[in-house]
């Protein structure tokens, strides 16, 4: 809308690069995590427990909640997310 001048002017490449750029730096880091998340844990059984069981972490919870209700990823807590870490490879060599 804001390249269309309000519907008056027809978009180009160009203009559509542009909001892939904005949207990619906006979004780019919580579809990152995604897609590690679904590498790492979609692929076993066991690998699939192993995240089933961190969710159950009440920080997960907390986190995957204001990750949501941001629209970007989370995690302002250093020992937290060291804490979720070092929980993730364990839950992980365990399986």
């Amino acid at each position: 809308v804001k390249n269309s001048k309000q519907g008056v002017r027809m978009i180009d490449e160009a203009d559509l690069m542009e909001h892939l750029r904005e949207w990619d730096g906006k979004y780019g880091p919580t579809y990152l995590v995604l897609d590690l998340l679904q590498k790492v844990f979609y692929t076993s059984d066991a690998a699939r427990e192993s995240f089933v069981e961190l969710c159950e972490e009440e920080y997960v919870q907390k986190v995957t909640f204001d990750s949501y209700l941001y629209k970007t990823v989370q995690g302002n807590d250093p020992v937290g997310d060291l804490k979720l870490g070092w929980k993730t490879l364990s839950s992980l060599y365990k399986y």
